[in-house]
């Protein structure tokens, strides 16, 4: 018992560190895409750690799978948003290229 409480700060920790190195990368990468990446990236990873974490102190089944359920749909709509808003991004730039000529 004593070791899966040991496991769940560690996993807990881990996921406040990714998520405090996801705003430092937000805050200090030079254009839009740089600071997608770094979000998309550190935050799936940190809430992952921060689930696992969680999980390890859970004793219901059914509270565990919601958990991973929010975990899945998180990583599916950050990855769809993502795309969405690089593509949107990219066009943009090409197009302001396009009428710098």
């Amino acid at each position: 018992m004593i070791l899966l409480i040991w496991l769940s700060n560690l996993f807990l920790t881990l996921g406040a560190l990714f998520f405090i190195s996801s705003v430092t990368g937000l805050l200090r990468f030079p254009d839009t895409l740089c600071r997608m990446h770094a979000l998309a990236k550190a935050d799936n990873l940190a809430l992952g750690c921060v689930i696992l974490g969680v999980v390890l102190r859970q004793d219901e089944f059914f509270a565990v799978g919601k958990l991973f359920l929010i975990w899945g749909v998180t990583l599916l709509s950050s990855a769809t948003s993502g795309f969405l808003l690089a593509r949107r991004i990219r066009r943009g730039m090409q197009l302001r290229e396009a009428l710098k000529k």
